[in-house]
């Protein structure tokens, strides 16, 4: 298959920030169609086929408790048979004589965990790299967890494609004061739109980034521009103005609804590839990875099938795509369209195809890929799986929901403890006071799985703590402050979110019937909060009773600098903090052999909690 890059759209400094189309309030979409043929009477004059994926996550050896599916060896062997089913051989009916195929990712393309660890450990180029690299994108979204260990991460990942990779596309993400990144924008690794040729026809690609970035992520000084549809539109108009009629939006705006939101605000937006939310459009005939179930549409409740359709701000249908993540499935998207670029219909060959590594779709793992990447990575986690560091007596819950994210749980506690015993011991060495209190954002916690009584290996704390966040110490918060942030952590209460807090160092309890704090991204608080109702030191000291706070001296918390910089929107607000040269998941490792001996005991971590936070009625 002939393919060249045509043009980039370098990545740019816009003079103001645009407000005015800024996505929240805009009511979703509701399910506009089905699948359909070109029209007709038309005969299609080019057949596109986009292939793409979203949240590959660093699943590079298989899907999560699936072997025998996913895996980006096999997932590259299948992206080559479906690229040449695309453009080789007699036309299928119904579509073109004149066609291409693009391959395209929508973010979050790598993921702190065990297996990214390996990358880390191996260096530049990392594993990711090389295998992405080898698959051979024509486009890639910038995600929120390319930015999860801070921009220069991300610098080593880009420039680990060397001179073969393909752009890395995002409009409304400012670069300039990042210099590593600012300089790939400047040769045009990263750009705002970029365009391909297919058989001849220039197809465009633009590219997006949830507005949400500074408050999930660590971007650092690269600014996240709100104004999402006013800038893909600008991007969108000047590729129309160069005569480029086939337009491609890539996004990463956290999940398909928020695509859903933004098409009906865009126009001459041919196609929209979703990214970040993992959901599972298919038919019921589709064959889907075991466990796997298709998702339902939060407006009717309906299965969702591949594509939506979502009216354009032009009442064009717009179809709308996404995949479930780690590389478990290609999506196959097959377009028509008429000699103008206007989308004629979708052919019915589309829809999600699964990675499989068993009949009777099995394919066979790419065996370059298999040699080069996936089998050193399975060595690392292998040799993580087996140096066990300590043994429990008591199952540790790490479920999301109800879990984590909802209430105290022994494993939060645990990891809680390990943030307030790393600050404490590594306070002088770093000129900071030790830390009081300690919290750690449910959010987090990631293993999403109830860990039974047992041995822990340093797989586990990297399954739970994969995150390249460091144990920070904030040494001065007052105590109305104090209070502010743990409104912060349970405001969303009784409902999972990812802010909610798993305490060490202290208790509280708070009446989620009360009035819900309310903060923006930057953390500033907009509406008071009226939940928390008690917080007492563990020594005994009263900081809040009868949801008042009492006059006295600042408390010194430790948490993760994610938090600390004002993450899940904690609000941290204005205060200093020092990192103290360890991850969590080091400071839980070490936690688990140093502080605990080996050994989580039920009386310390009892099933349940141990009454940390408790909830009262008003």
């Amino acid at each position: 298959m002939m393919r060249s890059r045509w043009r980039s759209r370098p990545g740019r400094v816009p003079a103001r920030l645009l407000l005015a189309g800024a996505l929240a309030g805009v009511v979703a979409v509701p399910l506009a169609g089905a699948p359909t043929a070109a029209q007709p009477g038309q005969r299609p004059a080019f057949t596109l086929t986009v292939l793409h994926n979203n949240d590959g996550e660093s699943r590079l050896v298989n899907a999560p408790g699936n072997p025998d599916f996913g895996g980006v060896a096999r997932f590259a062997t299948l992206v080559d048979a479906l690229r040449r089913e695309a453009t080789a051989g007699p036309p299928p009916a119904g579509q073109a004589g004149n066609r291409g195929a693009l391959l395209v990712s929508s973010g979050d393309n790598f993921l702190a965990g065990p297996e990214f660890n390996a990358s880390l450990d191996k260096g530049v180029p990392f594993y990711d790299s090389l295998a992405l690299r080898a698959i051979g994108y024509d486009a890639m979204a910038i995600g929120n967890h390319e930015f999860d260990f801070g921009p220069d991460v991300l610098a080593d990942f880009v420039v680990g494609f060397s001179l073969r990779g393909p752009p890395f596309v995002s409009a409304n993400l400012d670069f300039s004061d990042e210099p590593r990144l600012a300089a790939l924008a400047r040769t045009g690794t990263i750009v705002a739109s970029t365009v391909v040729r297919e058989r001849g026809v220039p197809v465009g690609i633009v590219g997006a980034t949830t507005p949400a970035l500074a408050s999930i992520s660590s971007p650092r000084n690269v600014k996240v521009l709100p104004d999402v549809a006013g800038i893909v539109q600008d991007e969108v108009d000047a590729l129309t103005a160069d005569g480029v009629d086939t337009v491609v939006l890539i996004s990463h705006l956290q999940g398909l609804g928020e695509d859903r939101e933004l098409i009906p605000m865009l126009r001459d937006v041919d196609v929209a590839i979703a990214g970040g939310g993992d959901e599972l459009l298919a038919s019921d005939d589709t064959p889907l990875v075991p466990g796997d179930a298709i998702s339902l549409d939060p407006v009717t409740g309906e299965p969702l099938r591949y594509p939506l359709f979502v009216p354009d701000a032009d009442g064009v249908d717009v179809p709308v795509v996404t995949t479930a993540g780690d590389y478990k499935y290609v999506g196959r998207l097959v377009v028509n369209f008429d000699r103008d670029g206007r989308v004629l219909g979708v052919d019915g060959a589309s829809g999600p195809v699964r990675v499989s590594g068993v009949a009777p779709d099995a394919v066979a793992p790419d065996p370059r890929l298999q040699d080069t990447v996936v089998e050193p990575v399975s060595a690392f986690v292998e040799e993580l799986a087996n140096n066990v560091v300590a043994d429990s007596q008591v199952a540790l819950e790490g479920r999301r929901d109800p879990g984590v994210r909802t209430e105290e749980t022994n494993l939060g506690n645990l990891v809680a403890d390990a943030l307030l015993a790393t600050g404490q011991q590594r306070a002088g060495e770093f000129g900071v006071v030790p830390p009081d209190v300690a919290l750690q954002n449910g959010g987090g916690i990631r293993n999403n799985s109830l860990i039974p009584a047992g041995p822990l290996t340093e797989l586990d704390t990297f399954a739970i703590a994969p995150f390249g966040n460091f144990v920070s110490v904030v040494p001065d918060v007052p105590r109305a402050q104090f209070k502010e942030i743990l409104e912060n952590a349970i405001s969303a209460a009784p409902a999972a979110d990812g802010r909610f807090a798993q305490v060490a160092g202290f208790r509280f309890g708070y009446d989620p019937t009360r009035t819900a704090q309310v903060v923006d991204d930057a953390g500033t608080v907009l509406t008071p909060g009226e939940r928390v109702r008690s917080v007492v030191l563990d020594g005994g000291t009263v900081l809040v009773e009868d949801g008042q706070v009492l006059a006295g001296a600042p408390v010194a918390v430790a948490t993760n600098d994610f938090s600390a910089r004002g993450g899940d929107q904690y609000p941290f607000r204005g205060l200093p903090f020092t990192t103290v040269g360890a991850t969590y998941q080091q400071a839980l490792a070490d936690f688990l052999v140093d502080d605990l001996g080996g050994l989580v005991s039920q009386a310390d971590y009892p099933e349940g909690g141990s009454g940390r936070i408790t909830v009262t009625g008003s």
